[in-house]
């Protein structure tokens, strides 16, 4: 019997180990640390999921919420994203060259580019496009992203519009030879008045400090002895661009800017003395939303008591991106370095790693807090720093202008703001224009004065009214009248973008702007550079 007993217990033994090992073999641990972990995570899923995985898509998707639990300005970029997320700031991309809106699920061409493939092959403003290839182009299947995936391609290949014409029963084919797209990053450029240039500069590409040098020997020979220089609703851009361009305005050995980085060792960025206009006048306008290389620009003119800064406090962003890309064509753009203004002041708003819906709210929380509407509600939680000469500046978040202009709340009510917030403007503006075309299209090589002259007789607020009431906007007669130069302003200034393109839009809106008008007061009074009496 004891001889059994052991046997049964060095073989219970032996089949225990045996299926001990069975089973460890099947519980499998994630071992190492960091990337590993990661590397060892996505092998097992590929090969232990109950379903099949694509791990290409499940990196693909998971990347950006690694990303995000960085900072607000470090971002993933898909390959099929990448040339969208640069075109602007590279100054070309290769197209048909147009300018497009949706609406009512078909793509109406608002715009075409002068001299630009579109334009040689036929097409014209106005234009509602229904096909692309001879595939059928209207419907839900119709968005931004898709039209813009369709008309762009390769420099020399050709695309097959397919048009519906106003007047016309058919539609037309056009074919149209893809071309190099200029895109420029100053919107505007002319004499305000007798003495004073305006450039309005719409972010910092590769382009953008030529274009500034040309649109500044244009204006000085047109009698320039003051400038605004408008950087509102500027999203930034290149910092070494923004650097290029201030140069231009400063004495030499003057500091520009200077980041600095965990691994990133300070580097500072100095006027060379090789500007052409370090003794003009200069005001420069921001907003809240300026932000990036235009606070970079702001934050040296104003440190270096070179200008006067004009508007309401900008953006706060702070943080230099270096653009790493992937063998896939994708692109990580990754935050390196902080950057400091000429004083020692980092601009960047408060932050909180993975919360970036409180970062993006930022501006609504503003705007709540009435610091759109009064000086007194900003808040400079940052600490304070002293100009070149004395004067007191804050870090923290944003550049805080010198002279604050609120935002204009005359005339706005209750209708006003949901016709905004509904695109009625936008949308009764296009089809204005639309059904008259033909009558508007006289004014299209005339100042835009003799094409406003037309549009203040035709009674647009009251069409308007119309317009809203037929599309479910009810109609509040008391309210109308309050706001009838708000609606009128803003459906003349859409139609004359419409006809005329952008510049004579800036033209117009400038005329009784709060803002430009404070520059243009501030330069009457020979005060655009700060002194010891601003302190």
């Amino acid at each position: 019997m004891p001889v059994i007993m052991a046997a049964c217990v060095i073989l219970g033994v032996v089949i225990g180990t045996f299926y001990a090992k069975r089973a460890s073999g099947n519980r499998l641990q994630i071992s190492g640390e960091g990337p590993n972990r990661i590397n060892s995570l996505l092998k097992i899923v590929s090969d232990q999921y109950v379903d099949d995985v694509d791990v290409n898509d499940l990196v693909e998707r998971s990347i950006p919420n690694i990303i995000a639990e960085l900072d607000p300005h470090s971002v993933y970029i898909p390959a099929k994203d990448v040339q969208s997320a640069t075109d602007d700031l590279r100054g070309s991309f290769s197209g048909v060259g147009i300018e497009f809106v949706i609406r009512k699920d078909t793509v109406r061409i608002q715009n075409v580019i002068t001299d630009g493939p579109a334009e040689q092959a036929g097409l014209i403003a106005g234009d509602k496009i229904v096909s692309i290839d001879g595939e059928p182009f209207v419907g839900e299947i119709v968005t931004n992203e898709e039209a813009m995936h369709r008309l762009k391609g390769p420099r020399g290949t050709v695309v097959k519009i397919g048009v519906m014409r106003y007047g016309k029963k058919e539609p037309k084919v056009f074919e149209v030879t893809r071309d190099d797209i200029y895109v420029s990053s100053i919107n505007a450029t002319y004499m305000i008045n007798d003495n004073t240039g305006y450039i309005k500069v719409k972010n910092f590409g590769d382009n953008t400090y030529m274009e500034m040098l040309r649109a500044l020997s244009m204006l000085s020979q047109e009698g320039m002895t003051n400038l605004i220089i408008d950087l509102r609703d500027n999203s930034g851009g290149f910092m070494n661009i923004a650097i290029q361009m201030v140069n231009e305005f400063l004495p030499a050995d003057r500091m520009i800017v200077y980041t600095e980085g965990r691994r990133a060792p300070r580097e500072d960025y100095m006027s060379t003395g090789t500007g052409h206009y370090k003794s003009l006048p200069l005001v420069v306008l921001i907003s809240e939303t300026s932000a990036s290389a235009s606070e970079i620009f702001a934050g040296a003119i104003q440190d270096n008591d070179r200008g006067t800064i004009i508007g309401r406090r900008s953006f706060g962003k702070g943080l230099v991106q270096q653009q790493i890309p992937f063998s896939d064509g994708s692109m990580l753009r990754l935050t390196i370095a902080r950057y400091y203004t000429p004083s020692g002041r980092c601009i960047q708003k408060p932050y909180t790693p993975g919360k970036g819906l409180e970062y993006e709210e930022d501006l609504l929380l503003r705007y709540q807090h009435g610091e759109f509407f009064s000086q007194d509600s900003i808040k400079n939680e940052g600490p304070a720093f002293k100009t070149s000469i004395g004067r007191t500046v804050y870090g923290g978040g944003g550049i805080t202008p010198d002279i604050f202009v609120p935002e204009d709340t005359t005339g706005v009510t209750s209708y006003y703001k949901e016709a905004a917030m509904k695109g009625l403007f936008f949308q009764f503006a296009f089809e204005y224009t639309d059904a008259n075309r033909e009558v508007l299209s006289k004014y299209k090589d005339q100042d835009y004065h003799q094409l406003l002259h037309y549009l203040q007789g035709q009674n647009l607020v009251e069409k308007f009214a119309q317009y809203g009431e037929a599309n479910g906007h009810r109609r509040r007669n008391l309210m109308i009248a309050t706001s009838h130069s708000l609606i009128e302003k803003f459906v003349l200034s859409r139609i004359i973008y419409n006809i005329l393109d952008e510049e004579p839009w800036i033209q117009y809106l400038n005329t009784d702007d709060p803002t430009v008008l404070k520059a243009l007061d501030i330069l009457k009074k020979e005060k655009a550079t700060p002194t010891l009496n601003d302190i």
